[in-house]
């Protein structure tokens, strides 16, 4: 059989919800890992709704658990009903545990798009991260999410790229900052790169935190996955 992991989800499409390219770069190589795979998302109302054309708000009202049904095809639960007992391993995108990435991590997991490193994470989000540690099970963040990992569990390393703009790839790069200040270890590596963090079972790569072209992120995305698989 294979490893059960958990997908948690904050939407749907990178300026309000979860990066698409990144929720389907896990589910390849998840699939290509032989995981058996559920998919969760909090029941909550989204923080905005954004026109992604535009890139600009709009008065919509969206509901994030609805939202990541279009990632999970219609096969999605609610984050409230995830039970760590019943996985090896969690995923932030989000079992196992793995979550991705998007601004809705930022938005909707968390209100780190407002607060920054003062920010709250989800209690049912906050609540899974503690099950899955608890329990010494891997946990997989890309892109922004490993912050949640940052804010929940003091001493911890993530990377989340480089912490500097290095050739304007890294645009964001002041959240490396952010993470040190939070009292964790801030670990630089390339998009196409995963770091571990053995003591805490916590695997983290930048994806779309770096301007790379898409199968630099896919390739980043897949290291994590499999080191997630092998610490499960």
């Amino acid at each position: 059989m294979g490893k059960r992991v958990a997908l948690v989800l904050a939407g749907c499409g990178v300026f309000d919800g979860s990066e698409i390219h990144e929720a389907s770069a896990a589910l390849v190589h998840l699939s290509r890992g032989g995981a058996e795979v559920k998919i969760f998302a909090p029941n909550i109302e989204q923080r905005d709704v954004v026109n992604h054309l535009k890139g600009s708000p709009t008065e919509e009202k969206r509901n994030v658990l609805v939202e990541s049904a279009r990632l999970a095809r219609g096969n999605i639960q609610d984050l409230a009903e995830l039970k760590a007992s019943e996985f090896d391993a969690c995923l932030t995108f989000e079992l196992l545990g793995i979550f991705l990435g998007g601004f809705g991590v930022a938005k909707n997991l968390c209100s780190w798009a407002v607060d920054g490193k003062n920010c709250t994470v989800n209690e049912h989000v906050n609540a899974t991260l503690q099950a899955f540690h608890s329990a010494k099970k891997p946990i997989g963040l890309c892109c922004i999410s490993p912050v949640l990992a940052a804010k929940v569990f003091p001493g911890c390393e993530v990377t989340v790229g480089q912490d500097k703009n290095v050739d304007g790839r890294f645009p964001d790069s002041e959240t490396a900052s952010a993470i040190a200040e939070l009292g964790c270890k801030h670990i630089c590596k390339n998009v196409n790169e995963s770091h571990v963090d053995k003591a805490n079972k916590i695997v983290t790569t930048c994806a779309f935190m770096c301007k790379a072209p898409l199968h630099e992120i896919f390739d980043g995305i897949g290291t994590m996955v499999q080191e997630v698989l092998k610490l499960a």
